[in-house]
């Protein structure tokens, strides 16, 4: 007979003191964005912190994009003479 794996459908919630202790390690540059993938894809975390790590990847990288699409048209624009030039 095989038995079934269990799985806890009711985690605990995180308490407020390991949010702020998550938020304090993700503010430390390198660390903190390599924990967001360890929470998000380790397996280990709490379900809502592994959401919240995966949603905030994504706003990471939504604010890379938009960056990188201003800073294209601002300096494609300053190389860009502003006066017609007749030749």
């Amino acid at each position: 007979m095989e038995q079934e794996p269990i799985y806890d459908h009711n985690p605990k919630p995180v308490s407020t003191g390991d949010w702020m202790i998550t938020i304090l390690i993700t503010a430390i540059p390198i660390v903190g964005f390599i924990m967001l993938f360890v929470w998000a894809f380790g397996g280990g975390s709490n379900p809502s912190k592994a959401n919240w790590a995966k949603a905030t990847i994504l706003w990471f990288l939504i604010a890379v994009v938009l960056y990188v699409v201003i800073f294209y048209f601002i300096f494609t624009n300053m190389t860009r003479p502003t006066a017609p030039t007749y030749f």
